[in-house]
């Protein structure tokens, strides 16, 4: 079966998690602040059998306060879903969020035009307009729009066979060479242990390989493995894994960190970069502190203009 690891993106309270809920059976708001305020705050995650792709989903939040934790999300993911409510259409967080995703350069996607039972055709119609206006000239230009109910289920199928024929245009992930896991989530469960969570972006994993957590010198053992919720003696590069870890205790360990082969990665405090900034941006100067997100993790960082 193929594989394939689908975003959200879109603003707060357009229907992201009742949409993957919806397609999945899973709830991806796990926190109970989540539930009692109805908005997502954590990174959720669910996954589902469409046709013959394993399909996993990762839900972001929709506040501006939380774009970080958005951030840390949709990195690893090979397309996205922008979510558009149809009773609101294009928002300050549909924006931003496309615009993260256009500076990722996430290569393909799907617009979801949730809540069609909550608007007429005439307002649909014109919500249309606003997102292809937005969408224009980006990679998001031909993608499929689908309009969706959550409630009522209004075009979840049509939304599962774009999500099928995604699948069909993503080519494989390098399972050859090092496996680099960027964490994103950590946590402890009963009688295991330590468990990490994250996309797998290249290589592989098997149950008894010992991994690196970087930064650091921390040497850890995989204890076991799960891939779509299901136990499993090994992970490709390309699949949501769940890895319960030995060696390492769960407060030593957090989002931002990543797992890899020893020895196949080096750690530095420079990097060279290309720079694409948004037309609202303001000028980048030499010397100006900024924030760095590289996989899961965010820094501070100090910016200097060669040339």
């Amino acid at each position: 079966m193929r594989n394939l690891v689908v975003g959200t993106a879109g603003h707060i309270d357009h229907g992201k998690s009742s949409l993957v809920r919806a397609l999945t059976g899973i709830d991806p708001d796990r926190l109970k602040e989540e539930k009692a305020r109805g908005i997502t705050i954590e990174l959720g995650f669910a996954h589902a059998t469409i046709g013959d792709i394993k399909a996993a989903f990762v839900d972001v939040p929709g506040h501006e306060r939380f774009v970080r934790t958005m951030l840390a999300g949709v990195g690893g993911i090979d397309c996205v879903m922008l979510v558009v409510a149809s009773d609101e259409s294009v928002m300050p967080q549909t924006r931003e969020h496309f615009d993260i995703c256009r500076l990722l350069r996430i290569p393909r996607g799907i617009v979801v035009l949730t809540k069609a039972d909550a608007a007429d055709a005439d307002t649909r119609a014109l919500v249309r307009q606003d997102v292809a206006e937005l969408v224009k000239g980006s990679f998001l230009e031909r993608a499929p729009v689908v309009e969706v109910s959550a409630s009522t289920g209004e075009g979840l199928d049509a939304l599962r066979s774009a999500i099928v024929e995604q699948a069909s245009q993503v080519g494989s992930r390098p399972i050859d060479g090092a496996a680099r896991l960027p964490i994103d989530r950590a946590f402890s469960m009963k009688g295991f242990g330590t468990v990490v969570t994250g996309t797998l972006v290249s290589g592989r994993l098997a149950i008894d390989d010992g991994l690196a957590l970087l930064p650091g010198e921390r040497l850890v053992k995989v204890r076991g493995l799960q891939v779509h919720g299901a136990a499993a003696v090994a992970a490709v590069a390309g699949q949501r894994t769940a890895i319960n870890l030995g060696g390492v205790e769960v407060g030593e360990v957090s989002r931002g960190q990543t797992l890899a082969t020893p020895n196949a990665f080096s750690v530095t405090r420079r990097v060279d970069a290309a720079i694409d900034l948004l037309p609202s941006s303001k000028p980048l100067r030499h010397g100006a502190r900024v924030r760095v997100h590289n996989g899961t993790s965010e820094i501070l960082g100090r910016v200097s203009i060669a040339g």
